[in-house]
């Protein structure tokens, strides 16, 4: 069998998910992740041009963001991330907003603006004093936990965490729809999951054998990997330019911590009456330096 494309990968995870003749995928994927009553299940998407939160030529990220609206007109836009860049909430609020204010057209209404929901799938621990894989926020008056508006939905669905829970049993893609979407994405580099996957599509899941033999036809087309391949080597070479950013921020911490101590010793000697002399030749301070701690 063809090694497949890593879903992880967000080129390769719009190529499955948001890709014209495959809604009813999103759909599926949709339905798991809302959690709407039988009578509220989306039954058909419109895929929507996600270009709504390109700034300039140089935010590639947002054409590979799936965005799409409901039936009753309320914008879902996902988005898959591989890298920590530590602005998440930041990044996710303004996008929503972005998504959200997109929808105003000239003469219209607030009261016509739509529910907007934001889908955030991370591939690393971001909300690490909440255990579950997936957590929803919303606007909610802080004291009566009163909810304001629903116009508002952020989903953060931690594959980490979720893995987890699938290796110690804790949850079971027979059973719950929404890990049996998500393992999907772990798949390639799982054979297990994989199993258990191809087992329950051939068996109950129509949907999810189509978004599996979608995914066989994709990993095959030349066109489609060579875009897969430049795609994943940015995210690669992203990833070691954020550990080099890592490395420099902690190399700074410290010696911003050791300047300190050694201010703090210097200090110390000033109040003991210790000379310049030595304090430079104890401290590796300058005279400059010391002559400013005098003045404090």
């Amino acid at each position: 069998m063809t090694k497949r494309l890593d879903l992880r990968v967000d080129f390769a995870f719009k190529s499955l998910f948001g890709t014209h003749g495959n809604e009813s995928i999103l759909t599926a994927f949709l339905n798991a992740a809302l959690r709407f009553p039988d009578e509220k299940k989306i039954q058909m998407v419109q895929l929507l041009d996600p270009h709504f939160n390109k700034e300039n030529q140089e935010d590639k990220r947002s054409i590979l963001d799936v965005h799409a609206q409901l039936e009753d007109g309320s914008r879902v836009n996902i988005e898959i991330q591989l890298n920590n860049k530590h602005d998440m909430e930041k990044r996710t609020l303004y996008y929503w907003s972005k998504m959200y204010s997109s929808q105003m057209k000239e003469g219209m209404d607030y009261g016509e603006l739509c529910k907007t929901i934001t889908i955030n799938i991370v591939n690393f621990r971001y909300l690490s004093h909440i255990n579950a894989y997936h957590s929803t926020f919303q606007l909610y008056e802080r004291e009566q936990k009163l909810l304001l508006t629903d116009i508002l939905e952020i989903h953060f669905m931690e594959l980490p965490k979720l893995l987890i829970k699938w290796r110690h049993r804790e949850v079971d893609p027979r059973e719950d729809l929404l890990v049996r979407w998500l393992l999907l994405l772990e798949a390639s580099e799982d054979e297990e999951i994989t199993q258990v996957l191809e087992e329950i599509a051939m068996q109950e899941d129509q949907v999810l054998k189509k978004a599996i033999d979608e995914w066989e036809r994709v990993s095959q087309d030349p066109e489609v990997l060579l875009a897969y391949e430049a795609r994943r080597k940015a995210l690669l070479d992203e990833k070691s330019a954020l550990k080099r950013a890592e490395k420099l921020g902690e190399k700074r911490g410290e010696e911003r911590g050791e300047k300190k101590g050694i201010v703090k010793v210097a200090l110390g000697m000033i109040e003991k009456g210790l000379n310049d002399t030595m304090i430079v030749d104890l401290t590796g301070l300058t005279e400059e330096e010391i002559e400013k701690l005098r003045q404090q």
